[in-house]
């Protein structure tokens, strides 16, 4: 019988900030690279400086604002939606399988 799998991350963080901030700015980068886009463009499009947007993508510094406006440009602000919306699970026997 095969044992159903779960992730650790679900029950502890094993993303520090940098890599989270490393991995969100290689999703930016990719999706206004797919998307066809400029800095200069999706600067234009979202009302971010491209001053802000160039910062982002080389150290992934921004304000939370100006980070929204930009996955508003992209078609992805809803993906925020999400944040801070589960559950924290501090017993195993919260663990729904």
């Amino acid at each position: 019988m095969e044992r159903p799998v779960f992730d650790i991350s679900t029950f502890v963080d094993v993303l520090t900030p940098e890599m989270a901030t490393a991995k969100l700015t290689e999703r930016f980068v990719k999706r206004r690279k797919e998307k066809g886009l400029s800095r200069r463009r999706i600067a234009d499009i979202s009302g971010v400086s491209y001053a802000s947007v160039r910062r982002f993508e080389e150290t992934g510094e921004i304000s939370l604002h100006s980070l929204l406006k930009l996955a508003q440009a992209l078609g992805c602000v809803g993906d925020f939606d999400e944040l801070f919306s589960h559950p924290i699970l501090t017993d195993l026997n919260d663990l729904k399988v």
